[in-house]
């Protein structure tokens, strides 16, 4: 059963659309960076209810979220018009175990993510501790449709410096061709023909790699099987370690 709290609305950050933030200021308990929560709204007095990632550290008061617009959904409509000071409802516990603490010792941590599913890896990567000190290199790949959604580029200059040269970031876009910081078309297909190892010039293999992959259920299912088929990489379980950590995003 969830225990629901208040939040304060602080902010909504209206991206190139439909992307925005929401941030909100509430008493939760505790929670690891990779977690989600519970964020709810009334509606003809049903309470209607969604899980979504923190984009925040936990060091930060302020909750953040990175949410798509939904066309017919009632929840996201009532959350991008929100106002400063209006009030929601949230969990005050979190969940979910997408989080470095589930994740084996590796020399490689590669953080594969499409559109808001960025989210959780921004959260893990600004917190930082004792937890990212497992990995000699942090790999991180956001693929979105257009140059314009990649919305978080201020955090991700700010991740850079903080890691150095133990970081790199990669963008891919799949519905236009742009320069060469840029990989263009899906994930799975360039994990398959070898651009992505190629562009970042590090070998994977089951020694030496771990990937967590957040995001649109199909990429999500056709990278795991693409890495488990081409570099016999493993489901990592509890009781059974292995390299592929998995989050569908909805």
């Amino acid at each position: 059963m969830t225990d629901w709290i208040e939040a304060n609305v602080i902010k909504i950050k209206k991206w190139k659309f439909p992307l925005f933030s929401i941030i909100i200021n509430a008493k939760i308990l505790p929670f690891i960076p990779g977690q989600f929560t519970k964020i709810a709204i009334f509606e003809n007095e049903k309470k209607i209810q969604r899980a979504y990632s923190y984009v925040n550290s936990p060091k930060n008061k302020n909750l953040e979220f990175y949410i798509a617009y939904v066309k017919n959904g009632i929840i996201t409509k009532k959350l991008y018009n929100l106002n400063p000071g209006n009030k929601i409802m949230i969990s005050k516990k979190s969940f979910g175990f997408f989080t470095l603490k589930e994740i084996p010792k590796t020399k490689n941590i590669w953080m594969i993510s499409t559109g808001t599913a960025i989210g959780p890896f921004l959260s893990i990567l600004q917190n930082g501790g004792k937890e990212i000190k497992k990995f000699n290199r942090i790999i991180l790949i956001h693929a979105v449709r257009y140059k314009n959604q990649f919305n978080y580029k201020k955090i991700i200059k700010k991740i850079k410096l903080k890691y150095n040269n133990n970081f790199l970031f990669q963008k891919i876009v799949s519905r236009e061709k742009l320069g060469k910081n840029y990989l263009f078309g899906r994930i799975p297909e360039l994990f398959n023909n070898n651009t992505i190892e190629k562009k970042i010039n590090i070998n994977i293999n089951n020694k030496n790699s771990h990937f967590m992959i957040c995001g649109n259920p199909n990429m999500v299912k056709d990278t795991r099987k693409i890495l488990i088929k081409k570099y016999k990489l493993k489901k990592n379980l509890r009781k059974k370690p292995g390299n592929i950590t998995t989050e569908n995003y909805w």
